[in-house]
């Protein structure tokens, strides 16, 4: 392949130089062609095409249905770590040594707590609050909590803030959940690891003692380590490019929050659960709906099934089933909406007009369905997606912080109106 591509614009031929991934990705390095070209822009609604950094920590490949966090597979992840020590991984680069694990782990459970004060800011909120707006602004509130920024040129002072952010989360997380079903807010156990921890947080009432499902630990554990990472997403090039203002952690991560609370992106697993409460409360005839799904007539679409990125399927879909699946048998659970989902699964891993377009029930699809058997509220799928995706935008606001990126800015294609003259006010 050549080391440069050929544009022409008006008889005049500039050279873009031609980059390469280690897993033969290709780019165009534009980086120089407006400057080049006295003004020349490219235009790419939604960055679809755009490449806008070098990044070391997931390797994604839609077509072949590949996610690997810094060169490990995700099958092997899922099946034989554990969310935190993933969450190192990434962060970090390198899988942990025992020592490093053990030290790591301790550290961020030397963290699992929030200054009372906070609680006047919880309380604050009316109980009509969405979880999602509450988390953010109480990720924004950490900074008013820890008003020095972070020195990213020193290792210790980054090690110290990415441990206590991953430690104060959690509890963040099971206070919003808290305060959104106004039951007593728990604290962190120093005996317990990360995923039990945030479980009794949860779920523990003070007039019963709590006992954690390790099956049901088990599935949440890898379904956040499904969530870790996902390349440059909505929200993950939001705190990057947050980040690139030297805006701090804490404030960089609010702002991935806020993006991820949208329909489109973490809100997709409540979708899924809103749209089987839908079919039910229209009789749970899944056949009528898979023909409106059908119907390119019909504006009904199934939410969880096919994904944007992946062409084929989501690998993160076929670990999180079987999980799924586990869970379902585990705690026997009887609800109307998880049969509707089960009958949903089993027609479109059969039906030729799915499997004609790969429209394979996806992450989100066996998302919603383990959170609504863990007796999780929809309204707080996303909170805990948010809880997965951390170590994600702490690896990628520190990668990007490290390589010292410049500052994100956009450009535009102007189609306003061109120069005009004024009107004063009595002549309008």
């Amino acid at each position: 392949m050549s080391k440069n591509a050929i544009l022409q614009i008006d008889g005049k031929s500039y050279e873009l130089p031609i980059l390469k991934g280690t897993e033969n990705e290709v780019a165009l390095d534009i980086s120089s062609l407006r400057s080049a070209t006295n003004g020349v822009i490219t235009y790419d609604p939604g960055f679809k095409n755009t490449g806008s950094c070098k990044s070391a920590i997931t390797f994604l490949d839609g077509e072949k249905g590949i996610l690997r966090y810094r060169g490990y597979s995700i099958e092997d992840l899922a099946e034989n770590s554990n969310f935190l020590e993933v969450a190192y991984l990434i962060i970090f680069g390198e899988l942990p040594t025992k020592d490093q694990f053990e030290k790591f782990e301790n550290d961020v459970k030397g963290q699992a707590i929030l200054n009372e004060e906070m609680k006047n800011i919880i309380n604050g909120f009316p109980r009509s609050a969405h979880p999602m707006g509450m988390l953010s602004s109480l990720t924004s509130a950490l900074t008013a909590f820890n008003p020095s920024p972070v020195n990213v040129k020193s290792e210790a002072d980054m090690y110290n803030a990415i441990v206590k952010i991953l430690g104060k989360f959690q509890v963040l997380v099971a206070w919003v959940y808290a305060k959104n079903q106004g039951t007593p807010r728990n604290y962190a156990d120093y005996n317990l690891d990360y995923v039990s921890n945030i479980m009794q947080m949860l779920f523990r009432i003070p007039i019963k003692k709590y006992t954690v499902n390790p099956i049901a630990a088990k599935a949440l554990d890898k379904l956040l380590i499904l969530h870790e990472d996902h390349e440059q997403n909505c929200s993950t090039s939001t705190v990057r490019i947050v980040g690139s203002s030297e805006a701090g952690l804490f404030a960089s991560l609010s702002a991935g929050v806020s993006a991820l609370w949208g329909r489109l992106h973490g809100g997709a697993n409540q979708a899924v659960i809103e749209m089987l409460e839908q079919i039910n409360k229209d009789g749970g005839d899944v056949e009528k709906y898979i023909l409106k799904a059908k119907d390119p007539n019909d504006p009904f679409r199934l939410m969880g099934f096919g994904h944007r990125v992946y062409k084929n399927f989501d690998p993160r879909a076929k670990i999180i089933k079987a999980a799924a699946d586990d869970v379902l048998a585990e705690l026997h659970v009887k609800d109307p909406i998880l049969k509707i989902a089960r009958h949903l699964e089993e027609v479109a891993l059969k039906d030729d007009y799915f499997v004609s377009r790969k429209l394979y029930p996806n992450v989100d699809f066996y998302s919603g369905i383990i959170y609504k058997a863990l007796g999780i509220p929809s309204e707080m799928f996303t909170v805990m997606f948010a809880l997965g995706r951390l170590p994600g935008w702490i690896a990628q606001w520190r990668e990007m912080r490290l390589n010292v990126e410049p500052i994100g800015r956009p450009r535009q294609l102007y189609v306003g109106q061109t120069l005009r003259p004024y009107k004063t006010l009595n002549k309008r």
